[in-house]
């Protein structure tokens, strides 16, 4: 008999023991009884008799899933690191490193599949005889080489010349399990032309080859176009070719097409996938390649990091200071943290890449824990766009632009280029008032202002997604005079319209890019000019390229200048410089106008002036001068509650456990800055230490106190390490 330690997906900061007949691998799903259930966990080590203290009570085993583990023992470690760092459910842990259809029981093995392979036929056939038809060329040739996955066929040469090759007789569609070969991208990898590396990205690749082989963490801070992605490219290049994977997160899906295009267009092979508007069945598809070492190159979202690697030989981790990196439920894990831990655990080098690095990483570049790399200069002889501050003191406004902004669109507009226009509002605006009373038309559930969705005729919550219809009268005295306040993305759009007839424009935010690659295919329309005018939110601000757009007008940044979160003026600074970095990307010089009531504002006149590199080193002193991250160590402890009382109390006895111990600065509890969602009270415990290691020591000390008070049954609480996010 043998004693079976698993990890049940269930919200308890503990495992389980079972017994079977016989040891079990880690890493293994089974199916166990849990209560009335039966649920599937992992297995994570098969314990000695003398450490289970009273074995008559364990329950045996139902089923083993598998034959050989779905996690390997790095990512059993990785998952023991983030349930403890994380102080989190094991179980929940695992169950979130694991594709959707292997939580449900699917096998881990591969499917069958329509594979396409080439005829006796096709293989006598001569390559020059289909010369009028390249895409038919190229598609026999590969499959000369090896045969594939008739939907890869499809996505990289085109339906039309598949079906062209199977109705010649050329080639055949088979399906059967296919065969996944460790290693298989290496017969199609044939590197394109690349571009001669300038001064500082040639030594910045040189650096990155050196620590190929071995642990080691490089921040490579470059400018907005400075070719960031090519020292990529270019330091991947002898990983791939001598047969290792290489792992690329990036922030937003938005992002993936464009950069799983540049790398398949540079090295010729199929690049895996992974984000969440997949199906299933395709994530667990790639995964399974992953795994078998198949793929050479993964591209994802924050998940993918728990994508496991047959020949791990890269991490790199794009934007890494991007907000989306941190999961705000949940697990609540920051991707570019895992990074390190998973690059160090395997052995490999990890690259974190941004123009605007978060403090964190910084901070660890600037005290040599990490390499630091900088690009100083835009590629290709590009110039830097020029940022101006726009008083709009005194200036009449037009659907929220003033009137000497639309000057200087006009400008940019007849010369025959295009104009961004920044909104951080999707909607038409951010409230509905009474122009008689005042009064406001509320959200009940929390407490906040309906979004104006004019498009809709409706009214939307954007903390609830609560909608309802538009009103005619005022709740309150009856009055028909019902006026918006505020501007968003809709209204912009209408009023820009109006304002310059004739030209057209496009409006890119959550509302209007819904859909399987409608984002992909606008921002394609954008690079062949087929607008002048474009709207939008943060889709925007992140890593596209737009070399026609040679403005870029903010409006309203005044809201983030005066807010109670600390890190309001980083995250301000970073979005104001990844906009600016959208114009002048190519011949054409760019300018960036930020329109502004407080055009005197030290952190304007800093960015302004002198850019975000000194900006951030100058808020990092002042971070260390007033005891904040990251030269102390956080976790915050929410609670909410219908009862606002009941979360308040609750969080009153967690900071009577923590009194106790002196180390701990205990700072609340107070109302989280959006105090109301979901018709619930929130309320956070701010906890804060010097050092990290007494801090997470008195949290696992205070847990088991924390559970056991009155209250905690009765509210919905939780543990963020490292917060990032106090709303």
């Amino acid at each position: 008999m043998a004693f079976i330690q698993v990890a049940v997906p269930v919200p308890l900061r503990q495992q389980f023991t079972y017994t079977h007949h016989k040891p079990l691998e880690a890493g293994v799903r089974v199916v166990v009884p849990f209560g009335p259930r039966k649920l599937i966990g992992v297995v994570t080590e098969v314990l000695s008799q003398h450490s289970v203290e009273d074995t008559t009570k364990l329950k045996a085993i139902i089923e083993v899933i598998d034959d050989e583990p779905v996690i390997d023992k790095v990512l059993l470690n990785m998952a023991q690191w983030l349930w403890q760092y994380y102080h989190h459910a094991p179980g929940e842990v695992i169950h979130a490193m694991l594709p959707v259809l292997l939580r449900k029981g699917e096998s881990a093995l591969p499917s069958a599949q329509d594979i396409l392979t080439v005829t006796e036929r096709g293989k006598k056939t001569s390559l020059e005889t289909l010369s009028r038809a390249p895409k038919q060329k190229a598609c026999l040739a590969g499959l000369l080489a090896a045969e594939s996955l008739a939907t890869t066929a499809r996505k990289q040469h085109g339906a039309p010349a598949v079906k062209a090759l199977i109705d010649k007789g050329l080639a055949y569609v088979d399906s059967r399990v296919p065969s996944f070969v460790e290693g298989a991208w290496l017969t199609q990898l044939a590197l394109g032309d690349k571009p001669i590396p300038d001064t500082e990205q040639a030594v910045a690749i040189a650096a990155l080859n050196r620590s190929n082989n071995q642990f080691a963490v490089s921040l490579l801070e470059g400018v907005t176009g400075s070719g960031k992605t090519e020292v990529y490219l270019q330091a991947i290049e002898p990983i791939l070719q001598h047969g290792k994977q290489v792992l690329i997160l990036v922030p937003e899906i938005g992002l993936t097409p464009q950069t799983v295009s540049r790398f398949e267009k540079r090295f010729a092979v199929e690049v895996g996938v992974l984000h969440s508007q997949l199906s299933d069945s395709a994530r667990l598809q790639v995964w399974q390649r992953a795994k078998a070492g198949e793929l050479g190159i993964i591209i994802g979202t924050r998940s993918a990091i728990f994508t496991p690697l047959k020949l791990p030989g890269m991490l790199i981790v794009d934007e890494e200071h991007d907000e989306s990196f941190k999961q705000q439920d949940g697990l609540r894990y920051h991707a570019r943290d895992l990074a390190v831990m998973r690059a160090k655990q395997q052995g490999i080098p990890l690259l974190l890449g941004s123009a605007t690095p978060s403090f964190e990483t910084l901070n660890n570049a600037l005290s040599g824990r990490y390499t630091h790399l900088q690009l100083t200069r835009r590629a290709g002889g590009a110039k830097s766009t020029h940022q101006h501050v726009l008083d709009a003191r005194d200036q009449p406004i037009h659907y929220g632009i003033a009137q000497g902004l639309l000057g200087i669109m006009r400008q940019h507009l007849n010369a025959g280029n295009q104009v961004l226009v920044f909104v951080n509002r999707r909607g038409y605006a951010p409230a509905l008032l009474c122009h008689h009373c005042g009064e406001t038309v509320m959200c009940k559930r929390c407490d906040r202002p309906y979004t104006v969705h004019k498009g809709h005729n409706r009214l939307q919550c954007h903390h609830c997604a609560s909608t309802r219809s538009m009103p005619s009268n005022c709740a309150a005295c009856h009055s028909s005079e019902l006026v918006t306040a505020g501007t968003g993305t809709e209204q912009v759009e209408q009023g820009l319209a109006s304002l310059f007839p004739g030209v057209k424009q496009v409006r890119i935010d959550s509302d209007s890019v819904r859909g399987k690659d409608k984002l992909h295919d606008t921002l394609a329309a954008i690079n062949r000019q087929e607008y002048q005018l474009l709207v939008g939110t943060q889709i925007l601000s992140k890593g596209h390229h737009f070399p026609h757009v040679t403005l870029v007008a903010v409006l309203d940044v005044d809201g983030a200048l005066f807010s109670a979160d600390f890190r309001a003026s980083e995250k301000l600074a970073q979005l104001v410089t990844q906009l600016s970095g959208r114009a002048g990307r190519a011949t054409k010089p760019g300018e960036m106008w930020l329109q502004t009531h407080n055009p005197h504002h030290p952190l304007l006149q800093d960015l302004v002036n002198n850019g975000y590199g000194h900006f951030a080193r100058l808020a990092l002193t002042e971070r260390k001068a007033a005891g904040l991250p990251p030269f102390i160590s956080q976790f915050v402890i929410r609670a909410e509650a219908t009862d606002s009382q009941l979360a308040y109390g609750f969080l009153q006895g967690c900071k009577g456990v923590f009194i106790d111990q002196a180390s701990c600065q205990i700072n609340g509890p107070f109302p989280c800055l959006i105090e109301k969602r979901q018709g619930r009270f929130r309320f956070m415990l701010v906890c804060s230490h010097s050092k990290r290691g007494p801090l997470h020591a008195s949290l696992r000390h205070a847990l088991p106190f924390l559970q056991a008070l009155p209250l905690a049954t009765k509210v919905r609480w939780s543990v963020d390490i490292d917060p990032t996010d106090f709303s």
